[in-house]
């Protein structure tokens, strides 16, 4: 029973709320306009980076923890901030390798069960 006395439920629902919004947006871009899924997702991973890079989005996973961190626009802000703290430290050579360092592990993550689903999905193409 302590365990549950531990948690934050405030931060709980505000990473819940942030993330559903996030979702929504997404899932409203997918039923009421012609982009397609690939497409909303460098637009989310693009306005993470660049919110991210202004420091507008670290405030967002202060408020709301992994309900930003997890969407794409946390992705996207993960790579602008692995990129400005190795240019710091590298150089011209830290803007294209700090992203890609910072974000090793989901990328792996990505790939991995990517291709797990891969192998056990039926992919369907999306008529328009």
């Amino acid at each position: 029973m302590e365990y549950f006395q531990s948690i934050d439920w405030m931060t709980m629902l505000y990473c819940f709320i942030v993330g559903g919004i996030l979702c929504v947006i997404g899932q409203i871009l997918i039923d009421k306009t012609k982009l397609t899924p690939a497409r909303i997702l460098v637009i989310y991973v693009t306005v993470g980076a660049v919110l991210g890079g202004i420091g507008i989005y670290q405030k967002l996973i202060d408020f709301a923890g992994c309900g930003a961190t997890v969407p794409l626009t946390g992705f996207g802000a993960n790579l602008a901030k692995g990129a400005i703290e190795a240019v710091k430290e590298q150089g011209l050579l830290g803007a294209f390798i700090g992203g890609v360092k910072a974000c090793a592990g989901g990328i792996a993550a990505a790939v991995f069960f990517g291709y797990i689903a891969s192998l056990v999905a039926k992919p369907k193409i999306k008529k328009q």
